[in-house]
């Protein structure tokens, strides 16, 4: 009420200035008339004031009670809110345990996954590997490109990808065990792609066939398959003739087996490096050449002997009997004569000597055999000496030859040291080969001068022998004579 007391005053004089404003020359009544008015003004804007009054107290009692339900409201919201609010609470812890317990079975099945997946590249690795070494690979094509993603870590390994290595391992295992030909491309014995006919037998041996086989145009080879290239290379050394000739068989249909090298080539390899002994002789120096004079030397004894012995050996027992028909019957011409026909053999000529004698003692005829033996005695054994000789010769100089070889040796290692194998490798070549080759020369000749020794007993022997019979069939029908008489 004081504000409304305090407004109309302060309308009242303002409207009593503004009047005294507007006309200053209104006199005294007209004063009072516009006092009336402005009373009757200020009780109608009060009457308006105390209506506006009230109707914003009914507003503001109306509002209150809109601000109270809405507090109201917004309390049960709040409390609605509070209790939502919990049980999210509730569900987040809960979620939060699933949460951890997913992470533990993501962890795991993450480490069972990395497991199984490392598990298979491991396998994809050795399937490869297995793939490169297998000389099937010359023949399939690239079976290992699917491999390559996996072992790189460019994808996950997949069911397909499983399905199909196993699959892999059993191609490779039914491969390994065929025996088949094929048409594929190798490189020949001159370095140049060649198309060829190629028998796998399994994994361990591949013969090839160029042209109509081992007899006419073309060859037939053992194949070395690379695993670099995962192409087959023809060995650079033929077969034998023999061996080539049952592999020619063989892959005609004609011959049950085959050459097989179980080694998967090693003992292939060996043959291309296999020295034989003309390769071997140049390697041990200059010792070699008087072995080798001696083995010349031994082989021309060998010769002249056995011409000596095939010219001079006669059928012993024939002409014993002959000699004994004749003496029997006192035909002792006959029997020079049947002497001096083989008197270039040995027994023949020293029973001819004998006979002179045949009108003399025992002991005469005796001495003059003894005699002509003892005088072809050294015809027998001419050369015997000399071959003992160069058999005590032959290891003694590839002894002489080890010596030189390992002085050059240690003159290398000397002045090269003993890092490269290969600097040593000529001193010790020249020790070895010449050993070899002087015990592989006595050998021979030691055996040659046994043989020889043998012989010449026999001949020695079998001269004595006949000699003895000669004098007793001599004398016994001198005895039997001397009976009738």
């Amino acid at each position: 009420m004081k504000i409304i007391i305090t407004i109309l005053t302060i309308v009242f004089s303002m409207g009593t200035y503004i009047a005294l404003a507007q006309d200053m020359r209104l006199d005294h009544l007209s004063r009072n008339q516009q006092l009336k008015i402005l009373e009757q003004k200020a009780a109608n804007e009060l009457l308006q004031a105390k209506n506006q009054e009230k109707e914003k107290i009914l507003k503001i009692k109306q509002d209150k009670k809109a601000l109270i339900q809405a507090i109201a409201d917004l309390e049960n919201k709040n409390n609605k809110l509070k209790n939502n609010n919990l049980k999210i609470e509730n569900d987040i812890k809960e979620l939060l345990i699933v949460q951890t317990k997913l992470r533990d079975e993501l962890a795991q099945t993450h480490g069972v996954t990395q497991e199984l997946s490392g598990f298979i590249r491991i396998n994809a690795k050795e399937l490869k590997n297995l793939i490169i070494e297998s000389p099937q690979s010359a023949i399939v094509k690239d079976r290992q490109g699917f491999l390559i993603p996996m072992i790189n870590q460019e994808k996950f390994p997949s069911m397909d990808d499983v399905k199909k290595m196993v699959d892999t391992f059993f191609d490779e295992i039914k491969y390994s065990g065929e025996v088949k030909i094929t048409l594929t491309d190798i490189v020949d014995r001159h370095g140049k792609q060649e198309k060829a006919e190629v028998l796998s037998l399994g994994n361990f041996t591949s013969i090839y066939k160029m042209g109509k086989g081992a007899n006419s145009k073309g060859e037939i080879g053992f194949l070395l398959y690379s695993d670099h290239s995962q192409r087959f290379f023809a060995l650079s050394k033929l077969p034998f003739p023999g061996m080539a000739a049952q592999m020619a068989e063989y892959l005609e249909g004609q011959r049950p087996d085959v050459p097989l090298d179980i080694s998967k080539g090693g003992a292939l390899r060996q043959l291309t490096h296999k020295l034989n002994l003309k390769d071997q002789i140049p390697k041990g120096g200059p010792i070699v050449w008087p072995i080798l004079f001696i083995l010349f030397l031994a082989f021309l004894i060998l010769c002249e002997r056995v011409w000596f012995f095939s010219t001079h050996q006669i059928r012993v027992e024939p002409l014993m009997v002959k000699i004994r028909s004749l003496i029997a019957r006192n035909k002792y011409k006959e029997c020079r004569d049947l002497l001096l026909k083989n008197k270039k053999r040995l027994i023949p000529k020293v029973l001819l000597t004998a006979l002179p004698y045949k009108d003399q003692t025992r002991q005469d005829m005796e001495n003059a055999l003894q005699e002509s033996i003892l005088g072809e005695i050294p015809r027998i054994e001419r050369f015997l000496s000399t071959l003992g000789m160069l058999a005590a010769i032959a290891p003694l100089l590839g002894l002489l030859g080890t010596v030189t070889g390992m002085i050059n040796t240690f003159h290398v290692i000397t002045y090269f040291g003993a890092g490269d194998p290969r600097m040593m490798s000529g001193g010790i070549s020249e020790a070895l080969v010449t050993t070899m080759l002087g015990l592989s020369v006595a050998i021979p000749i030691m055996l040659l001068h046994t043989l020889l020794s043998r012989r010449v007993e026999t001949q020695i022997g079998t001269m004595e022998e006949k000699a003895v019979a000669f004098v007793n069939m001599v004398f016994k029908v001198k005895k039997d004579g001397q009976k009738k008489i």
